[in-house]
Parts: C-alpha cells; structure tokens; sequence
C-alpha cells in the first residue's frame, strides 16, 4: 500500500509548490494543460504505476482533469485497479466499490465547473486575439519558420542584444534564448 502524489500546474512557469500533499511514498508531477488526460505522461505513468490498496493524493480536482468525461474516466480507471483516489481541497476520496451518491455529485458538480472555466478561459483567449488582430496588433505565429541558429549565435558573438538578435531574424526573443541556452 502506496501513497502517491499526483501534482499538475499548466506551464513550465507555473510551480506545484502550493500543492502540498502531505508525506508520500511516490510522487508524479508534470507541467502540461489538463485539457486531455491522453497528452499527460505524468498522468499516464501515475495511472499505470498505481496498485490494489494504494491511495492517490491530489491538491484538487481541476489538477486531475479539466474535462469531466475525462475525471470520470481517470477516477474509474483507477478505482477498478482498487485504487483509491483523495482530492484534498474538496476533502473528497473515491474508493473501488464505495457508493457514495453525494459524492458522485459533488465530483460531477466540481468537475463540470472545471470544465466550464477552462472554456470561459479559452473564449476569453479568442476573443482578446480577435480584438489585437481588429487593432493590428496581433500577428499569427509561424509555426514552420525554420531558424538560423549559427545566425542566432553569430549575432550573439558580434554583440548584439537579444533584442536587436530578434528583431533583426523576425523571430521572438524567447526562440533566441532557447538557441543561446541549449548552446551553453
């Protein structure tokens, strides 16, 4: 009987700091959206690694999924190995052959406001670009722009800022400290 931690945050930005656990025997952790639990090695991994009479801890629930059919899914995945499943902040736990109606529905109910805010999130998102694009402002990313990296580090050498690096390549800054960086 194991207690494994289950701790998710959306960007490599984002900490899992405040996510505390508790004491545990494993901990899986990863930096990526909740908006598919199939994209989510961490996730997968922790799914795969759990056994009969271990208990799983997560902070709360929008960390687990940000889609209800995919919460449901995760949660009985994991309660038909006989693994038990704990969300802290909603002081909820799930366990195989346990049939707690109410907490079905709060599950069902948290789940469902996960959901609806990562939507709100994203028609908040398009609705911001479309309004930078009206103001022209907002250029598409090109995603097939193929970089010059000796150029990148080239222009590093002769001194130049990252700024004028990126200005000068039409790319952003961020691409040029990624090339300077994996370079050290």
């Amino acid at each position: 009987m194991s207690l494994i931690g289950y701790k998710r945050v959306s960007s490599e930005a984002q900490s899992t700091d405040r996510q505390d656990l508790g004491e545990l025997d494993k901990v899986f952790e990863e930096k990526l959206s909740g908006k598919s639990a199939s994209d989510r090695p961490a996730l997968l991994a922790m799914i795969d690694y759990a056994r009969d009479g271990d208990t799983i801890k997560v902070h709360s629930i929008d960390r687990l999924a940000r889609d209800l059919r995919d919460l449901q899914s995760i949660i009985s995945q994991l309660n038909d190995k006989g693994v038990a499943i704990s969300f802290l902040s909603e002081r909820l736990t799930f366990n195989a052959g346990a049939d707690d109606a109410f907490a079905k529905l709060q599950l069902q109910m948290m789940g469902a406001f996960a959901e609806f805010e990562r939507n709100i999130i994203r028609k908040r998102q398009a609705e911001g670009i479309a309004k930078a694009k009206a103001r022209g402002v907002y250029k598409d990313r090109k995603r097939s722009t193929v970089i010059d990296r000796e150029e990148v580090r080239k222009l590093k050498a002769e001194g130049l800022s990252t700024y004028k690096i990126a200005d000068k390549m039409g790319i952003s800054r961020m691409s040029v400290h990624r090339i300077l960086n994996k370079a050290a």
